[in-house]
């Protein structure tokens, strides 16, 4: 009789352990507890992180409950933040769902490789000085064969998650590869017809997405482009003349004057590489122009272009837009 009661005490107190260490909630946490799950983590390894900042109250019992339940192998790797108040199970869900913290950021098209660093740092990823510094000369820009000048031009524009502890080169890698992802065979077979390297694909269509406010003007603009390089005139394109890889841009009636390896007023042919990231539809405008003999484009106030063909009907465009731009100016190229 006296072991049946000591059988029924600890087989209740046994219970009563796998209750609280398994099934009872924690208190909430103030501030969230972040706890990072590394790619090819055990169970063990995960167990004791969580354990370590109390988001489970045992790590072995958190062990033995994933493999009863047949979840030990499925972790999502991840940053998870906790807020508490939650047990094992729910717990264990978060990890196999892989509901990890991320950061949502968005590139637009059009912005420098400087530009990049700025909202990553805003976004709270990155230091923007060391963006700089490992988008124009670190290991992954040089293994990826964009030496010396970098990786400008060749981050694509796009909407990108991370996990808030990601690295540098982890962020240049997913914008890289998203990049030459889109240089399908097709986009190399193109590229070979009209002879352009990578880097000068980029580099003019670089000059198109800053060029180009009006998306169908995209491929007149590059026909423009082609037709100057065709006849050896200089693209006399003002975003090549503001460019500054260090990030300030000079208003475009000064930069225009400067000297500069990119400033296509003071230099022949395109500058040596892209003056920005482009999208995918300047890219195309670049591998598809428009067929024309137009050399000369003059912006209006609501950003469209009257294209011309001769300098003297370059002139008119411009004296028609301002006067209907007055007192603003039109920008030409």
């Amino acid at each position: 009789m006296i072991g049946l009661l000591v059988l029924t005490l600890a087989a209740t107190g046994a219970v009563s352990a796998i209750d609280y260490l398994v099934f009872r909630p924690t208190g909430p946490f103030h501030p969230p507890r972040m706890v990072t799950i590394e790619r090819g983590d055990s169970m063990a390894v995960a167990a004791r992180r969580l354990a370590d900042a109390g988001v489970v109250r045992n790590r072995f019992a958190f062990v033995v409950y994933a493999e009863l339940t047949g979840r030990a192998n499925r972790l999502q790797p991840g940053t998870y933040a906790f807020h508490g108040r939650e047990a094992a199970p729910r717990v264990m869900a978060h990890l196999v769902n892989g509901d990890f913290v991320v950061i949502t950021v968005t590139i637009p098209e059009g912005l420098t490789v400087h530009q990049i660093g700025e909202r990553l740092a805003q976004a709270g990823l990155v230091c923007a000085g060391r963006f700089d510094a490992m988008a124009r000369r670190g290991a992954l820009v040089k293994a990826a064969g964009l030496t010396p000048l970098g990786a400008e031009g060749f981050l694509f524009p796009a909407t990108y998650r991370f996990p808030p502890d990601a690295r540098v080169n982890a962020i240049l890698e997913a914008m890289l590869a998203r990049f030459f992802a889109n240089l399908t065979p097709a986009v190399a077979r193109r590229m070979f017809a009209l002879g352009l390297s990578e880097r000068e694909l980029v580099t003019l269509a670089s000059i198109v997405e800053k060029e180009a406010k009006a998306p169908g003007e995209r491929p007149l603009i590059a026909s423009v482009f082609y037709n100057r390089l065709r006849l050896g005139m200089p693209l006399q394109s003002d975003p090549t003349a503001q460019y500054n890889p260090g990030g300030e841009v000079a208003p475009a009636l000064a930069a225009v004057h400067q000297a500069s390896p990119f400033n296509t007023y003071a230099i022949a042919g395109l500058p040596p590489g892209p003056i920005a990231n482009p999208g995918m539809s300047s890219i195309d405008a670049t591998l598809y122009p428009a067929h024309t003999d137009y050399l000369y484009f003059v912006a209006r106030n609501d950003g469209t272009h009257i294209f011309s063909r001769s300098f003297a009907e370059h002139e008119r465009a411009i004296a028609e837009v301002k006067r209907s731009n007055a007192p603003g100016r039109g920008r030409s190229g």
